[in-house]
């Protein structure tokens, strides 16, 4: 399944969700979400630099020379991954479905008017992460603008 992120309201916060279905193993996904070589091809800016547990440090670049941190609040091989990266959730949970796997991201965030351009960002990451794990090379394609625009209509925004 390659469906479309759903987007809720939870607590006050807005919540990203997205599903992929994968023809591989919980613990092979796991891998590609998580080993910092494969983590910084999908996720934008990350560098590499990864503590993988509960409370350990991943560090970002955002591309001006700016170096963050964000904190891994749940690590739970091969399961779960979460982490708070500045005010934002994000996690990952992998289970197995039938002679794969099911992947679910969550990114949890505040600003609604941003909802659009988070779930396009994300559709596109959650791409590349499926090339790397069918050992696809990795292409970011020119489609943001034409994800934006279906978001903004998926969503009801």
């Amino acid at each position: 399944m390659h469906s479309y992120g759903a987007l809720h309201k939870v607590d006050g916060r807005y919540k990203l969700r997205f599903e992929r279905d994968y023809a591989y193993s919980v613990e092979k996904v796991w891998d590609m979400v998580t080993q910092p070589q494969y983590f910084t091809q999908w996720y934008p800016f990350a560098t590499g630099e990864m503590d993988l547990r509960t409370d350990g440090k991943i560090y970002f670049d955002d591309g001006e020379g700016t170096t963050y941190e964000a904190i891994i609040t749940k690590f739970n091989p091969p399961h779960f991954f979460a982490f708070c990266e500045i005010d934002d959730l994000l996690s990952i949970e992998l289970n197995t479905e039938g002679d794969g796997c099911r992947l679910l991201f969550e990114h949890t965030f505040d600003d609604a008017s941003m909802s659009a351009s988070v779930a396009a960002g994300w559709h596109r990451c959650l791409d590349v992460l499926g090339m790397i794990i069918e050992g696809k090379p990795v292409e970011w394609p020119d489609n943001a603008a034409t994800l934006r625009e279906t978001y903004t209509e998926a969503l009801d925004l």
